[in-house]
């Protein structure tokens, strides 16, 4: 029988921390796994002539925020081990990529008026809409 996993965005946001939080409790009750994905990407303003960073830089950040993050919740809570994965790409693609493996998918919600989701959309509105597995938002 296959391990059920929850799959949880991880970006260091408060709204992320309550989705990890929730996805915590809920493994409890379930008995499932909890992966924590973070996802990284190169900034649009980046330059390969004299950019801001080294490539490097940005992948060690959202390492480091993945690995606080998470070592943040489990000590709240070290009853439900988490796993960890970071991936590079665009975060709303790479949770949903990963939601075709999960029971769970869990996103923080940021709580932007309409117009700003209008404009720019969001990881958990896409999530939403493409997760090939149902979907938790949890507002902050």
């Amino acid at each position: 029988m296959a391990e059920q996993r929850i799959i949880v965005g991880v970006d260091g946001s408060e709204s992320s921390k309550c989705a990890l939080r929730w996805a915590q409790k809920q493994a409890k009750l379930s008995g499932a796994v909890v992966r924590a994905i973070g996802a990284w990407e190169f900034p649009a303003f980046y330059s390969w002539e004299g950019g801001p960073m080294p490539p490097d830089d940005f992948e060690d950040s959202a390492r480091k925020c993945l690995d606080d993050t998470v070592e943040e919740m489990q000590q709240q809570d070290p009853d439900v081990q988490i796993e960890r994965e970071l991936v590079h790409g665009h975060a709303a693609q790479v949770l949903v990529d990963a939601s075709d493996e999960a029971e769970l998918l869990v996103v923080g919600s940021r709580g932007h008026g309409s117009f700003y989701k209008a404009l720019l959309g969001s990881v958990s509105q896409r999530a939403a809409v493409h997760a090939k597995c149902p979907v938790v938002i949890v507002r902050h």
